[in-house]
């Protein structure tokens, strides 16, 4: 089976960032930003623009929360605004993550935040002219997809964020909450892999997972452990076209839970990426950046839950832990 190659991710880039889209937009390719928006928010911005300047901007983005929350789109051209468009909504939260998804279309953008539609805008400059994304404000970046039209997944491969002046890299916003995320850029990881969760888990710890499922792969596990329990064990089984969860507590595993709301997300020979958030009550798990499930807490000391592990058929080119 061919692998599927799209652009490489931006994982974790500083703000203000300006980031090459190679190829340019295209009919179909879809942009995922994920993030968080600074708990002392007053807006950000998301520009899709010509070059690594602000003179053209095809489509900027811009959620400000003053006068109870709205959202502005314009257009720039040759260094002068358009004439805005606002909604006078507000779908971001402050100090809550997000998904905001620009969808390329022949005839406008189509934007959906956290999986739900939030407005189109129509193009007003040829979005061929387009091959940069530029992001400014109070939002930390957890990372920057692309999934072009007929693919299946979006390849979050890392790569080093392209920032250019005259944009200058700023501290970040704010910090994950405890100690910062261990980054391992190594392409390839030794398997079964184990990892240390530095601090162990609290609400809003996230794990990321990505990697390249094999060809014949029949299954493979992410594990959360607690010393020699697994809080958290995630199975997909492509044996059984099944996702399966469960917890094991001193060598016994508990019920299973299979049930999903969207089909089998993961596919033999192509790349993956899961982010795994803990929450208060539960663990919510995210595949290529769609939500796909829950799972509550069957082990209450979270930060007891301080190790990782992946074994099966996959290889892995990114973790965050």
């Amino acid at each position: 089976m061919a692998f599927y190659r799209a652009q490489p991710s931006y994982l974790y880039p500083a703000v203000p960032f300006t980031g090459e889209i190679q190829g340019g937009l295209q009919d179909g390719l879809q942009i995922t930003v994920n993030g968080c928006v600074h708990p002392g928010a007053s807006r950000f911005a998301v520009n899709l623009q010509a070059g690594f300047n602000e003179n053209n901007i095809a489509f900027h983005f811009n959620p400000r929360f003053e006068l109870g929350g709205y959202v502005v789109c314009n257009t720039k051209q040759n260094g002068q605004w358009g004439a805005e468009e606002r909604k006078m909504s507000m779908p971001f939260q402050k100090g809550v993550p997000f998904e905001l998804c620009l969808l390329v279309q022949s005839s406008h953008f189509t934007v959906t935040v956290n999986g739900i539609f939030f407005v189109q805008y129509p193009h007003r400059v040829p979005f061929t002219s387009v091959n940069a994304i530029a992001v400014t404000g109070s939002v930390q970046l957890f990372y920057i997809t692309f999934k072009p039209s007929g693919s299946g997944h979006a390849n979050l491969n890392p790569v080093t964020p392209t920032v250019l002046p005259p944009m200058a890299q700023s501290p970040q916003m704010f910090p994950t909450p405890g100690i910062p995320p261990t980054m391992y850029p190594s392409p390839t990881y030794p398997m079964p892999y184990f990892s240390s969760i530095p601090g162990g888990l609290y609400p809003s710890k996230s794990i990321i997972v990505v990697g390249t499922i094999l060809p014949n792969a029949k299954r493979f596990h992410i594990n959360l452990r607690s010393g020699s329990d697994i809080a958290f064990h995630l199975n997909p089984r492509f044996d059984e076209n099944a996702v399966v969860r469960n917890t094991q507590v001193r060598g016994s595993w508990g019920s299973e839970e299979r049930q999903l709301l969207r089909p089998m997300p993961f596919r033999r020979g192509q790349s993956m990426s899961v982010w795994i958030m803990c929450d208060s009550y539960c663990f919510k798990v995210a595949v290529d950046g769609q939500h796909l499930l829950e799972y509550n807490h069957r082990l209450k000391n979270l930060a007891a839950i301080n190790n990782l592990e992946v074994n099966g058929d996959v290889q892995l080119t990114h973790v965050q832990a």
